[in-house]
């Protein structure tokens, strides 16, 4: 399933919460955060959010927001997103910040913004100053490519077209990117072929060269259906990462798959065990992946039960082998409205991760959750505290977790106010 909305507020989330889990929150409860785009921390407290400095002046057509953002140390981070200009055009951003201070917004280089849509959907930091982002863009001919671009010693250099031609100049895309080391990354996401399916791809920069976009293996015999995709790829090491996402059957139904690579080299795709017998009404995915060290990850998702409800699972990797996937405990009981979603889980040990979603209570309200496996042992889902006091519109999200080696995680999302605006809010866990 996708995030059933999506908006400027992540800018908010999603930045305040990297620097605040690097610096250290230890809140409990869900608060809200000023509308912005800045976030930081001092002694362990939340900063003032702010707009992401020269936006104004890119964002002529006053639509924009950061989309994607990555530390790699406290308070050294990239971000990315997008902004209209004064002609209407979606185009793209950077941004960084150095030492705890966000420098100036700045246009991405290249072709990806002459043709008048970019998404830019994901960006990673393999090290301070060091980051990757990558997405799509509507090139002048019409052609929908995948494009990759890179930042070195602090400097974003030129975007550049996806190598490789799986998507025969018809359309492709980057949903995620993961760097483990500066400059040694590994991405996933879609492309079409020559019939117009939607096929799922991955590509490996090694020491800061992008290899040849190629087929998931596996996945074109998965994929009877002909729709597929990667939807998250984590990476443990340099060439050493696993990614999920979902296919569909012979029946047409998306399943969810998962596929390792090690040393360097995709190993063969494959349905995620035992989500087929969960996935009775025929609708699952992976939609989060988080690997600590390589070949132990945790992977989340939704699937439909025989009533097609939506149902949350999870599935872990033990030395390069994926255990049985199953309901996330806990989360039939809070999901009496049969609409749950797992969105985000972060690793900070093998066995020792934090994930986060939605479900809809029985009054058919959407309300948050969080859930921590310890040791290996998933522990029950709980609402997050504090949240159903602020969602007095009846409808929240999470949009991303993020745990640091300490074990401390921040997560951060959306809801909406009794006024039914869209209100950001962030939950740290010690």
């Amino acid at each position: 399933m996708m995030s059933r909305r999506s908006g400027v507020v992540v800018a908010v989330v999603a930045v305040a919460m990297c620097s605040a889990l690097l610096s250290g929150v230890s809140s409990a409860a869900g608060k809200e955060v000023a509308a912005g785009a800045r976030g930081g921390v001092l002694s362990g407290s939340w900063g003032t959010a702010q707009e992401v400095p020269g936006t104004a002046a890119l964002n002529k057509g006053g639509n924009g927001g950061v989309n994607s953002v990555s530390c790699a140390s406290a308070g050294n981070c990239g971000a990315a997103g997008s902004y209209t200009d004064g002609s209407g055009h979606f185009l793209a951003f950077v941004v960084t910040e150095k030492n705890g201070s966000w420098g100036t917004a700045e246009k991405v280089p290249g072709v990806v913004n002459r043709g008048g849509t970019v998404a830019i959907n994901s960006v990673s930091c393999g090290s301070p100053g060091n980051c990757s982002a990558s997405g799509s863009y509507i090139a002048l001919t019409g052609a929908s490519p995948a494009f990759v671009v890179n930042q070195t010693n602090g400097v974003w250099g030129t975007s550049e077209k996806l190598p490789g031609r799986l998507n025969l100049g018809r359309g492709a895309g980057i949903s995620s990117v993961s760097c483990a080391t500066a400059g040694n990354c590994s991405a996933g996401g879609s492309y079409a072929d020559s019939f117009n399916n939607s096929q799922a791809m991955v590509v490996t920069e090694t020491n800061g060269v992008w290899g040849t976009a190629q087929k998931v293996p596996g996945s074109v015999a998965l994929n009877k259906g002909g729709n597929a995709q990667v939807n998250s790829v984590s990476c443990a090491t340099a060439g050493n990462c696993s990614a999920g996402g979902f296919y569909a059957g012979s029946s047409g139904h998306p399943q969810a798959f998962a596929v390792t690579e090690k040393n360097g080299v995709w190993g063969t795709a494959k349905e995620v065990p035992g989500t087929a017998a969960l996935n009775n009404g025929g609708n699952a995915d992976v939609s989060s992946v988080s690997c600590r060290s390589p070949g132990n990850c945790s992977a989340v998702g939704s699937y439909t039960d025989s009533s097609g409800h939506f149902q949350a699972f999870v599935a872990g990797q033990k030395n390069g082998v994926w255990g049985t996937a199953k309901e996330i405990p806990g989360t039939a009981a809070l999901n009496r409205g049969g609409d749950a979603d797992v969105t985000s889980v972060s690793c900070t040990s093998p066995g020792n991760c934090s994930a986060g979603g939605s479900y809809t209570d029985g009054s058919g309200r959407h309300q948050v959750f969080l859930v921590t496996e310890t040791n290996g042992a998933w522990g029950s889902a709980e609402e997050v505290p504090g949240s159903a006091a602020l969602n007095k519109g009846g409808s929240a999200e999470i949009l991303s977790v993020s745990c640091a080696p300490a074990g401390n995680c921040s997560a951060g999302g959306d809801y909406y106010d009794a006024s039914h605006h869209l209100q950001a809010f962030a939950v740290s866990q010690t």
